[in-house]
């Protein structure tokens, strides 16, 4: 049985911009699900997007909270990609590993995977990203939403895991650093204790 939330998050448009104040689709969905969180905080789903959720949950339409953004065009980045650097910032706050590329080295926008989320934007020092409408077909597409929502997981469940690696790894080095630590003070309290034994 398909939970509220999914139900919810179903509706929202996979953009994960945070622009509705949490990060990404999913958790939005459990904030209003929990009564957390209104209808009306994604500009890019739009009036149309707060008056499905209006149904889904019974409720009366909201006007689309301003102090979350505006209704506009979805959009599409594209790196003008003479002038990219490649110092990796857009690659690192890319929601759904969208822009593939190496450090010092030109990147790209992968468009079918792009939700037009427009993080990418302030990240690049050099301001060498445009934003380009996107096709309606696109826009429109339920297919494209759950690819981006599959995207979205799979690179938050890669981060987790990295995060808990390096957890891991510092754990390791500190337990190591302790260990190391104890047997000099098990030394000295050695030494200190031979110091004190009587001369015969």
């Amino acid at each position: 049985m398909t939970s509220l939330i999914d139900r919810i998050d179903a509706l929202l448009p996979q953009t994960q911009c945070e622009q509705c104040g949490y990060h990404g689709c999913h958790p939005y969905a459990e904030a209003i699900a929990n009564g957390e969180a209104d209808i009306n905080q994604c500009p890019p789903g739009g009036q149309e997007g707060i008056v499905k959720l209006a149904e889904l949950l019974g409720r009366a339409p909201l006007p689309l909270n301003p102090d979350n953004g505006v209704e506009k065009p979805r959009t599409l980045a594209r790196i003008v990609e003479a002038e990219c650097i490649g110092c990796t910032k857009c690659i690192q706050v890319c929601p759904v590993d969208a822009i593939v590329g190496a450090n010092k080295l030109m990147h790209t926008v992968i468009a079918d995977d792009c939700t037009g989320c427009e993080r990418c934007v302030p990240a690049c020092p050099v301001d060498c990203i445009v934003l380009e409408p996107m096709p309606l077909a696109q826009v429109q597409s339920q297919p494209h939403a759950d690819v981006a929502r599959a995207h979205f997981q799979r690179r938050e469940a890669r981060l987790a895991a990295q995060q808990a690696q390096r957890a891991a790894e510092l754990a390791s080095r500190k337990a190591q650093v302790h260990g190391a630590s104890q047997n000099v003070l098990d030394a000295l309290a050695r030494a200190k204790a031979r110091k004190q034994e009587p001369k015969a």
